[in-house]
């Protein structure tokens, strides 16, 4: 089965083309720097001919309101026309638990834009929302630092190790389409705090971290239980800790 993956190159994207080329399916991975842009439509007609799958893990370059919403809009509405065009038969998305529920976030509006074209196109579908990933906690301690403190919200996070993401993407894109959401998330839920304390003190990371009731992510303020799954999700086996212990 061929399987396109847009976003091919990137962390998760991958990922995802070795673990389908491992299953025996052939993954083409497809972005802007393999000839392929979704934005203009450069290359999609023709990298996706004999295409039964499409995997989308791309993300928008900027994170600026307006340059997020049409990122996703766009790039989305060119992939399904071409994916229609050529005889598709099976569109994944990956997004990310709790989008519907952070609508004060430009980014996560952008996100339920590109959701709503999805379920919109006549397409099968089956969309991956995932927590956020162990890789992106030096990120977001960044984003939130004044000086030597770091503000985080008082929420809690369920966050997994990428290649477990790649894992849930890969199995959901050999499979029947769900023509609807499936969760992932790790093993362990932490409050906000905790997993960034824990995660720079790995890195001998002196910053302090505080959590903030107003403390934003992504521009969003948080409820307690915002980020966290269902009682449906997949839960992946992978480890804060052991992850940690990887990167040493």
């Amino acid at each position: 089965m061929k399987v396109v993956v847009i976003g091919g190159t990137g962390l998760i994207g991958t990922k995802v083309v070795s673990k389908l080329n491992e299953h025996g399916h052939e993954a083409v991975p497809a972005a802007p720097n393999t000839g392929v842009n979704t934005l203009t439509g450069e290359g999609l007609a023709e990298v996706l001919q004999g295409a039964s799958v499409v995997v989308d893990v791309s993300n928008s370059p900027s994170f600026e309101d307006d340059a997020v919403m049409e990122f996703f809009r766009t790039s989305t509405t060119n992939l399904l026309k071409a994916e229609a065009e050529a005889g598709v038969t099976h569109h994944v998305a990956l997004s990310i638990v709790g989008t519907d529920r952070l609508e004060e976030s430009g980014y996560f509006r952008a996100k339920v834009a590109q959701e709503e074209l999805i379920k919109a196109s006549g397409i099968s579908y089956s969309i991956v929302h995932a927590t956020q990933f162990f890789e992106f906690m030096k990120g977001i301690a960044d984003a939130g630092t004044e000086g030597d403190i770091v503000r985080v919200p008082a929420a809690k996070i369920q966050p997994m190790y990428s290649d477990d993401v790649a894992t849930a993407v890969a199995r959901t894109a050999a499979g029947t389409p769900l023509d609807g959401v499936v969760e992932v998330a790790g093993p362990e839920a932490f409050q906000f705090d905790e997993f960034i304390r824990m995660g720079l003190a790995a890195q001998n990371d002196p910053r302090t971290v505080v959590e903030d009731p107003h403390g934003r992510y992504f521009g969003s303020e948080l409820e307690a239980t915002s980020l966290l799954p269902g009682p449906d999700a997949h839960i992946a086996q992978t480890r804060f800790s052991d992850w940690l212990a990887q990167q040493r």
